[in-house]
Order: C-alpha cells, then structure tokens, then sequence
C-alpha cells in the first residue's frame, strides 16, 4: 500500500468570500485520504495534500463543484516532507547551502570577518562573495502550475476576470432574479389576488439554487451556511405571508454576492496583471538569423534578441549591447537602469534605446514576474494571528446568531403574549444580520490587497503574520556590506604628489585595464565617469597580495597598498599622514609610484545606498531604534555609522550578530533583521521578521519572512508603514461588520426595520468592507528619496 503524499492545486471560480473558502475547506477536508487544504480566496486557489491515490484530483473538484463552484485541477506533485518551499520561517531553511562557500568569481562585497582592515591594501583577486548558485537546490517544489499555463506557471486566462459580470453565472443569475422580480411587480399589480403566489415564484428563481447550495454544504459538514441562512430566512417569510419582501430580499442577496464577486476580482486582477508585463512572444536566434518563437518555450541558455523599446520577455544576461532598461514594472524604480554586457535583465522590464542580445538564465515559469506572482499568492494562504481569531469567532458566532434568532422568535409570544406574525419575522431579519460574511472577510482582504501592493513596488511579504508582525517592530538591525551600502566600493577620492589628479588617475586606470577586481573596477569606473583616456601598458603583472605593476614610455609604474610602497621608501611623512586620514575614514587606499617613488592615491569605500540616511531617520522619526550588525573591522564601520548616524557593533561573527538580536528580544523589543540572507542566517532566524535586501534572486525570494527586491534602505520603513495602514484598515473593516450588525439587531428587534434592511445591513457590509480593503492597493509614494541609477553593467539589486 503506497504511502505517499501528494500536493493537488486547484482553481476555484466563484469563491468570492472567506465563507465560500470554509465550506470548501470543511466538505474537502471530511474527505478520505485527504490530510491538509489550503485555500486562497483572493487568488481562486485550494491546495490539497492527499494519499497518493488514482483519481483522486477529479474526485476533489467534482465534491467541490457539487458546493457550486467551478473547480478544475492543475497539478498533482509530490509534496514537500516537512517543510515546503524551505521558507517557512525566518531564512533558517536554506536548502541546504553551504553559507560558507564562496566563489572567486563573484563580486560582492559582504561582510567581513573580525580584524579583516580594508585600510591597508589588497590583494587582487582576493575578494571573495558569496556563491549564489544554490547548488542542489531544487525549484520543482514551486513548479506548481507548469503546465499548460501560457508559460507563467499560473492558470489565469479561464478565470472570469476575463469575462464581464454578466457573463458570469452570479450575474445571470442576478439578472433572471431581478427580472422575475420586475415582472412579478407587474403581474401582482394585475392579478392581486394571486400576487402572494407569484412573488413566490419570483422569489425561487433566486432561491432555487441558493438553497441547492444551502443542502450541499449542510451534507458535507456546513449546516451554517449563509445560504441556510437564506434559505430559512426567505421560506420562514412566505409561510408569515412576506412573499414579496422575500422576492426582494432574495434578489437584494444575489446583489450583494454578485458585488463580492467584482470586488474580488480586482484583488485578483491586481496580482494577476503582473503576468501581463511579459510578452508572449520573442525573437530567437537560430542559424545566424532570428525567428519568432512563444516566449513560454524559451529554454535556458537560449540567445534573444530584444529591439529597443520592446519589453524583454524572459529574466536573462545581456550579451552584447548598452541600453537603460525601464525596471519600473518589477522594482517599482523609477529611473532606467543603463545596463551592459554581464548585466542581469528580468522578464517584463523595458528594452530603451539600443538593441540587446541576451542569454535566458530562467525558464517562463520560474522567471522574476512569475515567482513573484507565485510568492505572493502562497502569502496570502498563511493566515496572519487576526484572521486565525476572527475565523475561530466566527464558528461560534454564527450558531449564537441562530439561537438569538430562534430566541426572538419564540419567547415573546410565548412568555409576553406577543403576536407569532410579528416576531417570527423578526427571528428572520437577524438571521439575515447575523450572517459573517463581512465580519470574517475584513482581515483577509485587507491582508491580500496589502501584499499585492506591496509586490508591485517590490516589497515582498510571506504572509498574513509577517505583515502584523511589521507594525509592531521596535528595533531594526541592518548589515552593513550590501544592505546599508552599495556593496561595491567606489572611488571617493584622488590625490597627487607633485602631478595632476588626472595623471594619478589615468596611469592607475592603466595598470587596472582588463581586471575584474572590485577595487579595480572602481578606478576603471571613475576613468570613465571623469573621460579619461587609457593608454596601454606593457609587461604588466600581479603581485601577489601587493598590487599591480607595468611599464609605460620607460617608467616603472606600481599600484598597490601603502605598505608595499612603504617599503621601498617611496613615502614621505606628510604623505603617510594624508593615507592615514584616509584609512580612518574607513577608506583602502591604493598608492600609485612611479619608479619607486609615490606619485599620488587613490582612496575607495563601499559607500552608503543613496537613500540611507534618509531610511534610517525615517525609522527613528517613528520610535524604531536602528542598529548596525557587521563583521567588518571597527574603524570602517565606524566610519559609515558615523555618517549614517546609526548604533554600530562591528567586528562580529554570524554567532554573534545572533546572539545580540536575542538580546534585543530578550530586552522586549520586536526585532527587525536586515540581511543578505544568507550569510546572516542565525540572526535573521534570531530575529521576529528576517528581511532579505536584494542580495540574490533565490535569497530575495525565498530564505526571509520578507524581501526587499530593489534594496532601498526606505523600502524597510515602507514596508513597516504598510503594515500599520493594513491593522489600521482591519480594525476599521472589524468596526464596520459588527457595528452595522448592532445597530440593526436593536432597530429590528424595537420594529424600526425589517427583512430588507437586514438584508442590506449584511451585503452592504460585506461589500463596505471590501471596499475599504481595496484602499490598500493605492500604495502611498516612498518615504525616501530614489537611489540614483546603477552604472552601467552592475548588476541590479534582485538578482
């Protein structure tokens, strides 16, 4: 007998409210071989882990569809044995990667180990960053709509976002409810005699299959469904003689669902319109020339051609070619990013004003755009502490409402002598109040339109509890080396002893032609930023762990730590004081000598993110203490604390950046960590939220609680604000369920109001409250200002 555990995804047309969601959740799970669903409502989605038995995908849908809702399968896979996707919780899952492996061939600069001191030269080729390859990690676990679905890997052309709402089935049969109804006025008006019998038949063109529905779900587990309620409620108001406010009242439901449906529809239409941003087709080259091909049959390692102002059509490697790409539509960056050979380009982005030729790096299903859709719909199916309780409640509360309303019906003709007419049809208007529709969709809607506009400013959330968790931090920890700085060090200044600065640098460019060294990359950076020209050198060479060396016009030229030049007595005194100034500004220095003798330096610092100070005032300005955690050595991070104006503790292994984002804790602070995600593990497990800044593809989207994908400082206390804006809107999504329910429980049960208030009291809080929720996806502009464009080649913050 097999044992093993499949994960079956599903797509659920219809499934409109959190209520829809739990009668689906209650007759899947009553079923055998069935050990766990997951149900999304704003994306349509149900997950199912089973026992791997045959046939069991169609089974699943048809229980589903019985309920009324269209349901299809899309793909069974093997699931995960514990932990899916290794993301459950703070980065501490990384799939195995080796955080200490490095590779020579990467150039980003982290973190430092304790007594490392940028100020005293380097050594070519020494830099080691981290190996972002995540040998052994194995993607199928998100494969999980790669089949047949336009290359995205989400299944969206045949949901009825595509359709108008009526054509769908809520609005034809809202619309036949509604015309009954008109008609039935008419006739009654005609016919009174016979009015009550016609309005009855108005009435169950609507309630027909409401109450088919009502019967479904009462079989499979859910006796207190709405549409029971309805159902009750309707039939209770012919048998008093109410037909033609039930008529109404049925109509007035269909309505309020229907509305629901449209209202839903946009939270879907705002996460589904990312997949939009990526062409359908590309131009793929073959035999020297190039051919129109599916974007979705893009393999990896295929070469593209991307005219200008075409969008790229898959995340690739530029090839040949300089161009700005418009990352607007993935990063949310509002000034093109001029990019050259080496540079990463992602699906979506746009081609500027150069013709590029790129390498695909990711196949359709598993480029930026279609992870960061399938990111933000696993999200939404992680329930955040607020959700959990009103879900709880709400399985008490409705049973309460039908008791009350029994209640009401009952004790006052019997015990006060009231008349039966009277309050039964009261007993009826608060089964229609009570019903928790709105009271149980304020906090997942609210949470769905929150993430989905977070994504599209690349602000990525895994979940309902990291988002609550957000609003309550009081202490955020950042690294220093790619997270609070750029992460590639920069020329800050050039100095000449006795020649031009010009010379200093031009000759130092020379030696540093053809390397790939950070530190080299920063002087050839500057030569072309300041238009110098470069002459060719000659017997140019290494020396290993002192710099570079070669001839120009007959002179001995040297670039290379102090230290070295230092040695063969080529520095004067003033000269040692102007590099240690520099050194103690966190600075390397590189001294260029000419035959020997010092002929100027040039100092370098991995300089802080554009808006980093600004990111940081934002977050004490709100009362959130700011800390840096680096293992880099103390008079660098001294110096960049300095300027930042931020609490630094440097020199620090992984153990202990953990060890002080538990004593935070420990202090009673919610801790905020901000890292690579990788070689801050502990502490970004340590910590109550794990952030990932940029920093790699897999790393950004897969190892923290949440991830910022274009490495904006600011994007931290956005991501903070949007947390407190999303509580701030459930409270008030909260307030309005329940306080129109108040209002018209009292004023039915005084007489004030009847059956068709009640009935808007509950589809007009319904769609109240998720229209409030849908406040959320106007994301406010930035509380900081925008980094200035990468130079052209460096690779963006996502990848």
């Amino acid at each position: 007998m097999s044992t093993e555990t499949l994960q079956s995804r599903f797509r659920v047309e219809d499934m409109d409210c959190a209520s829809c969601a739990a009668k689906i959740d209650t007759a899947v799970r009553r079923m055998p071989g069935v050990t766990d669903v997951t149900i999304s409502v704003t994306t349509g989605t149900m997950t199912v882990q089973h026992a791997g038995a045959a046939g069991l995908d169609s089974t699943i849908a048809a229980r589903v569809t019985q309920l009324g809702y269209r349901t299809r399968p899309e793909t069974a896979r093997t699931a995960a044995p514990a932990t899916a996707g290794g993301a459950s919780c703070c980065g501490h899952d990384h799939h195995g990667h080796d955080h200490h492996a490095h590779d020579h061939r990467s150039h980003d600069h982290h973190d430092h180990k304790p007594g490392q001191d940028h100020a005293h030269g380097h050594s070519h080729g020494s830099a080691c960053g981290h190996d972002h390859a995540h040998h052994g990690h194995d993607h199928t676990s998100h494969d999980q709509a790669a089949q047949d679905h336009s290359g995205h890997g989400h299944a969206h052309e045949a949901m009825p976002a595509d359709k108008t709402w009526w054509q769908t089935g809520k609005g034809r049969l809202t619309l036949a409810s509604g015309a009954a109804l008109a008609l039935a006025y008419g006739l009654g008006h005609l016919l009174p005699a016979y009015a009550t019998w016609i309005f009855t038949a108005a009435m169950l063109v609507g309630l027909v299959p409401i109450a088919r529905r009502a019967v479904m779900a009462a079989s499979m587990g859910t006796p207190f469904s709405i549409e029971m309620l309805m159902t009750i409620a309707a039939v209770g108001a012919v048998i008093i003689g109410a037909g033609e406010e039930a008529a109404a009242v049925v109509f007035l439901f269909l309505i309020g669902e229907l509305l629901e449906g449209i209202a839903a529809g946009k939270a879907r239409a705002s996460i589904r319109s990312l997949s939009a941003l990526v062409p359908k087709t590309a131009l793929l080259e073959t035999n020297g020339g190039t051919r129109e091909v599916p974007a979705e049959t893009l393999a990896i390692g295929a070469v593209i051609l991307v005219r200008p102002g075409d969008r790229i059509p898959a995340d690739g490697e530029i090839l040949s070619g300089e161009s700005p790409i418009d990352e607007a539509p993935v990063t949310g960056e509002s000034v093109p990013v001029r990019k050259g050979p080496g540079a990463n380009v992602f699906a979506g982005t746009v081609n500027g004003d150069a013709s590029l030729r790129v390498r695909v790096t990711a196949a359709a299903q598993d480029n930026t755009i279609a992870r960061v859709i399938r990111l933000v719909e696993e999200a939404q199916e992680r329930k955040a502490p607020t959700e959990r309780f009103i879900d709880r409640f709400s399985r008490w509360y409705t049973p309460a409402v039908v008791v009350v309303a029994a209640l009401v019906a009952v004790v006052p003709p019997l015990a006060l002598g009231g008349a039966w007419g009277e309050w039964i049809y009261k007993g009826l208007a608060i089964l229609l109040i009570g019903c928790p529709c709105a009271l149980v969709i304020s906090t997942p809607a609210a949470i769905a339109a929150s993430l989905s506009a977070g994504a599209r400013r690349g602000l990525l959330l895994k979940g309902g509890a990291v988002l609550e968790t957000l609003g309550k931090v009081t202490a955020a920890a950042f690294d220093k080396t790619g997270t609070l700085t750029a992460g590639t060090p920069r020329v800050t200044d050039v100095i000449a002893f006795g020649r031009s600065t010009e010379e200093t640098l031009q000759l130092a460019a020379a030696l540093e032609a053809g390397s790939s060294h950070p530190l080299a990359k920063a002087i050839l950076d500057k030569a072309a930023a300041d238009g110098v020209t470069i002459p060719a050198i000659t017997e140019g060479k290494a020396l290993g762990g002192k710099g570079v060396s070669g001839r120009l016009d007959g002179r001995l030229l040297f670039l290379g730590s102090p230290q070295a030049v230092a040695e063969q007595g080529g520095l004067s005194a003033g000269q040692r004081d102007a590099i240690a100034a520099l050194n103690d500004a966190g600075k390397t220095v590189s001294v260029l000598a000419i035959d020997g003798i010092a002929a100027g330096a040039i100092a370098m610092r991995d300089e802080p993110r554009p808006d980093a100070a600004e990111g940081l005032k934002v977050l004490t300005d709100a009362g959130i203490r700011t800390l840096m955690l680096t293992g880099d050595n103390r008079r660098a991070a001294t110096a960049i604390g300095t300027q930042l104006g931020i609490e630094v503790h440097a020199e620090l292994l992984p153990q202990d950046k953990q060890r002080i984002v538990t004593e935070l804790k420990q202090q009673g602070l919610v801790v905020l960590k901000v890292g690579d995600g990788i070689n801050d593990a502990p502490a970004l497990a340590a910590a109550d939220v794990g952030v990932a800044m940029g920093g790699g593809t897999d790393v950004a989207l897969e190892t923290a609680d949440a991830a910022v994908l274009h490495g904006r400082v600011g994007d931290v206390a956005a991501m903070i604000a949007l947390s407190k804006r999303t509580m701030r809107n459930i409270h008030q999504n909260i307030t309005i369920a329940l306080g129109l329910k108040a209002v018209f429980l009292v004023t039915t049960i005084i007489g004030i109001t009847g059956l068709w208030p009640a009935i808007l009291a509950d589809t007009g809080a319904t769609v109240l409250v998720t229209l409030n929720a849908l406040r959320l996806l106007r994301v406010p502009s930035a509380p900081t200002a925008r980094p200035a464009p990468q130079p052209s080649g460096e690779v963006a913050a996502v990848v």
